[in-house]
């Protein structure tokens, strides 16, 4: 088998490619998913915090410059996810409950980041008809910020309890050999 360095470089190529085209796929389906951060999540599971943020930040960066420049600022929110899953990960074994509660978190982590970014970029409406809920609630007397943010928190919280449930399916069906474990 390769050397460890090798394999890791390989693996996270891999990822960023993975949250790429889930990324892309998402939203020319028009699913209001996000995805992409399904390889940033691997990355860091099995690598640690340092190669989940590389990796989240080349999808995003490579995603941004291919589509519009002005999404790369969201790649801080898939930087975050490899930061808080890679520690959480090397503290706790990534199992089924591990994978549903740093979902949960992560469904709020990145909203928390994201929504100001969004309203930044783009006035905190994406384009999609999760704004409608937004102007609803804005007409009902929430800012902007709670509005985008709440709307936010509800497909993340689908999206990213979802990604961590699925990365971990793959991690537990991938051969150990797959895994790095025997490069370590």
């Amino acid at each position: 088998m390769m050397n460890r360095k090798t394999y890791v470089t390989a693996f996270c190529g891999v990822a960023v490619a993975m949250s790429i085209v889930l990324g892309i796929v998402t939203s020319a389906l028009k699913i209001p998913l996000y995805l992409d951060t399904m390889g940033t999540v691997l990355a860091a599971v099995l690598f640690g915090p340092a190669a989940g943020v590389i990796v989240g930040a080349l999808s995003n960066i490579i995603t941004g410059l291919i589509y519009s420049v002005r999404d790369i600022p969201f790649c801080l929110v898939n930087m975050a996810v490899g930061l808080v899953t890679g520690p959480v990960c090397r503290r706790f074994q990534f199992n089924l409950l591990t994978a549903l509660l740093l979902g949960l978190a992560l469904s709020f982590i990145c909203p928390a980041i994201g929504t100001p970014i969004g309203i930044f970029v783009y006035g905190g409406l994406n384009g999609s008809f999760s704004d409608v809920l937004v102007m609803a609630l804005v007409k009902g007397g929430q800012s902007i910020f709670q509005a985008s943010f709440l709307r936010n928190v509800a497909s993340n919280f689908v999206d990213k309890i979802g990604t961590c449930i699925v990365a971990y399916a793959l991690l537990k069906a991938m051969p150990a050999r797959f895994l790095g474990k025997e490069n370590a």
